[in-house]
């Protein structure tokens, strides 16, 4: 044949279906331009094999993630069709699909839409009713419905695809495994995860009774239950199904098929999830190791592997690493995908999520936020991702504590969940637990108790008993308990999150770890100070197996072990622990992070309680130094800060000085507390004691009775510290010959120490002397 012969050009297209087949696309598209050549010179241009051709290049494009490109040619071949085919001819209807594919893809969810019915109206006009062709057109409409969050109507889509499906093919029929699928897919996105398994299960059946033992589509379907069964914190049985798909894709599969790296990817999500992240680094390595082979360097699912492996060393603490490989990812996806792709939202979280571990909340907030521009503008106000952005943002503010701001956007995430999310859904599980977080941090434990107990409440009824999520609602609980002091409830419900993750996690999991160092804190402030020691080191013994030497998680126990060593007096080793803290710290975090500021006045108080104030006051101002540059000015704990110097200062003798800080610190408190807040009484107490120490005794009984007003309005009538504000208003009469005015507040003190104290404590003998002698006096 001549070399523009039209045969030898379908030749070349024939072999190049075979290289797309096989996977190797440029060899694919390099037959296809040749035939191309053969076209152009032979066809007229608008012949329908040019047509044709165009699409199945868009296809490649599509496939190797050029979405742009495979958009050129599937309009090329539209124009085509458009000029020489009716309006309501079928191939039409494939043009407008395949447009809409690539709109789909790049996250252009309207387009897609418009394009997907364009095609459902062609069918709707042209085809009977029961036509397979009109299944396939309410999937695609179901699937942009799905993207979009728009649960209730993608189902109504697959539910019509699958009534047709049913009418028009047998009951075992592979396109009916399809449309279950699709339906899982919907049940399991919208958290009901027993009826999302049952429709997997019914794909797999039928795949199982038409299809050989290693058909490709049977690992799907075993992958989808197993996606279930990650889910719903059931991770044996998870990784089960993955490797019966694992088993299947390599019989059937070549060896760089991407099934295989998505699959590879799934099983290393599980083993993240039971925080055997070696394990899991090395599952996303080999997922990444074969798209690396097969793909573009600039292909969507690249990046997907840079964010899977960010994500783990997240988990570790390896937050530089997870910051390089996030960075990576959204690097592909800025040249691959349009710049508002929800996609590129999820990068931009995901940077976000380490800025705000790293604790530099302002970085953490630009990203969130840009997160949040591109889902607000690309997404239906009720789509779930928007509710992610939210809960992000308001975890910086709640770390801020800007507890105000932090509940208003944790409030819009709920009444998103609430409209277009079932009502156990787990996204509305994690929202109440976050206000409840929210609640806690301002004190405030019966609300937060009440956040806590809702979300626990929809957990049990969605989830099973023994799943992860139910340890930490548990712990949660736990923790509001430890702070009402209720330490037994607290000690019951971190035992339950103990027993479930003993259930269910490797015996040296992280959130094992996590159990026993609330349990350790429960018992430190019950003042059992072994038990307490003996579970801070299981948990710090896990963590040293588990993750990093220089985690934050060490650090966190190292201070809390140091505090323990505090209570027993023993300073040396409670400032080893506190330094070893440090140290982790000083590597791993920014040096203006708040956690330093923890490390920073521990390690001040026990300077302070050494008597070695020059120390106590270095470290004490280092972390007011970040507190300033972190939190706005009016934050309670730049008061803590305040307080913390003007106590040292004091304690030197430095009266002036101590006087400013203390005052800083009222001034805080006066702004942002209501006025018989405890916070304010003490800071009134607190310049009292300078006052006096300055020997102005009117300044002084004016600040202690100021203090005293507030603690009668909040503490019980027989509380110590109405005891001790009444002596010492007593002894500053007394030091200024008021005796009338000091009896009665000496007789308060009296009558609260009898209600209070054993009747031989040197207090009451004390203050019943001093009784005699100002009697005697008037």
């Amino acid at each position: 044949l001549p070399s523009n012969h039209p045969r030898l050009a379908g030749s070349y297209i024939n072999v190049g279906n075979v290289y797309n087949h096989l996977e190797e696309y440029s060899k694919a598209l390099s037959y296809y331009e040749k035939a191309h050549e053969i076209y152009q010179t032979s066809l007229p241009s608008n012949h329908p094999s040019l047509a044709s051709l165009y699409s199945n290049i868009g296809i490649v494009h599509s496939t190797m993630g050029e979405h742009l490109k495979a958009l050129a040619y599937y309009e090329k071949a539209f124009e085509i069709c458009q000029k020489s085919l009716p309006s309501n001819h079928p191939d039409l209807a494939t043009s407008y699909n395949n447009i809409a594919c690539v709109y789909n893809k790049m996250g252009e969810y309207l387009k897609a839409l418009s394009f997907y019915e364009k095609a459902f109206e062609i069918y709707q006009n042209s085809l009977p009713s029961n036509h397979p062709d009109l299944a396939n057109s309410y999937n695609n409409i179901g699937s942009v419905y799905s993207s979009m969050g728009e649960y209730s109507k993608a189902l109504s889509y697959y539910e019509n695809a699958l009534q047709i499906i049913q009418k028009s093919l047998s009951l075992n029929h592979p396109d009916l495994a399809n449309s279950y699928n699709n339906i899982g897919s919907v049940y399991e996105d919208m958290g009901e995860y027993s009826k999302a398994l049952s429709y997997y299960e019914k794909a797999l059946e039928i795949d199982q009774k038409n299809l050989p033992s290693n058909h490709s589509s049977l690992a799907t379907s075993c992958s989808n239950i197993g996606s279930v069964y990650n889910n719903m914190g059931d991770y044996p049985k998870s990784l089960s199904y993955y490797e019966k798909a694992l088993e299947t894709y390599q019989k059937s599969l070549p060896s760089n098929h991407p099934n295989l790296a998505s699959l590879y990817s799934n099983i290393g999500s599980v083993y993240d999830h039971l925080g055997e992240y070696s394990k899991a680094l090395s599952y996303y390595e080999k997922g990444f190791a074969i798209e690396q082979k097969i793909l573009p360097s600039n292909h969507p699912s690249l990046a997907t592997s840079y964010n899977n492996i960010g994500s783990v060393y997240d988990h570790s603490g390896e937050y530089s690493k997870a910051l390089s490989y996030y960075e990576k990812g959204l690097e592909i996806k800025q040249k691959s995908l349009p710049s508002n792709h929800p996609s590129v939202a999820t990068s931009y979280n995901n940077i976000g999520m380490v800025y705000k571990h790293l604790g530099e909340y302002s970085r953490a907030l630009s990203f969130y936020e840009k997160a949040l521009e591109i889902r607000e503008n690309t997404l239906p106000s009720n789509h779930p991702s928007l509710v992610t952005s939210y809960n992000s943002i308001g975890n910086v503010y709640d770390h801020l504590g800007e507890y105000s701001k932090a509940l208003l956007v944790y409030q819009k995430a709920l009444e998103i969940t609430q409209k277009s999310l079932p009502s156990n859904h787990p996204y509305l599980a994690i929202s109440y637990s976050n206000i409840g977080t929210v609640y806690s941090n301002m004190e405030e434990y019966l609300k937060a108790l009440s956040y806590y107990e809702t979300a626990l409440e929809i957990q049990q009824k969605l989830l099973p008993s023994n799943h992860p999520d139910l340890a930490i609602s548990c712990s949660n609980i736990g923790s509001v308990y430890d702070n009402m002091k209720e330490y037994s409830k607290a000690l019951s419900s971190h035992e339950k999150a103990l027993e479930i993750r003993q259930k269910t996690l490797p015996s040296n999991h992280p959130d094992l770890a996590t159990s026993y160092g609330h349990m350790g804190t429960v018992y430190r402030n019950i003042k059992d100070y072994s038990k307490a020691l003996s579970f801070y080191e299981k948990a710090l013994e896990i963590q040293r197996k588990t993750l990093p030497l220089d985690h934050p998680h060490s650090a966190i126990l190292c201070n809390n072990i140091a505090g323990i060593y505090c209570r027993a007096e023993e300073y040396l080793t409670a400032l080893s622990y506190f330094e070893k803290a440090l140290e982790i710290y000083k590597k791993v975090l920014p040096s203006n992070h708040l956690s330093l500021v923890t490390l920073y006045n521990n390690i001040g108080r026990v300077y302070e309680d050494m008597g070695d104030y020059s120390k106590a006051l270095s470290f004490f101002e280092k972390a007011l130094e970040i507190r300033e540059k972190a939190l706005p000015s009016h934050h309670l704990d730049l008061a803590d800060s305040f307080d913390n110097i003007g106590l040292v200062c004091r304690k030197c003798g430095e009266y002036p000085k101590a006087l400013l800080y203390h005052e800083k610190a009222l001034e805080i408190y006066e702004k942002t507390l209501p006025s018989n807040d405890s916070s304010l009484g003490t800071s009134y107490n607190n310049i009292g004691g300078v006052y006096e120490d300055m020997g102005e005794y009117a300044k002084a009984i004016s600040y202690y009775g100021k203090a005293l007003e507030i603690y009668e309005k909040v503490l019980p009538s027989n509380h110590p510290a109405l005891a001790t504000l009444c002596d010492n208003i007593g002894v500053l009469y007394e030091n200024i010959k008021d005796f009338s005015n000091a009896l009665p507040y000496y007789e308060r003190a009296l009558d609260i120490y009898q209600h209070t104290l054993p009747p031989t404590h040197p207090k009451i003998k004390i203050k019943k002397e001093n009784i005699e002698v100002i009697k005697e006096k008037l």
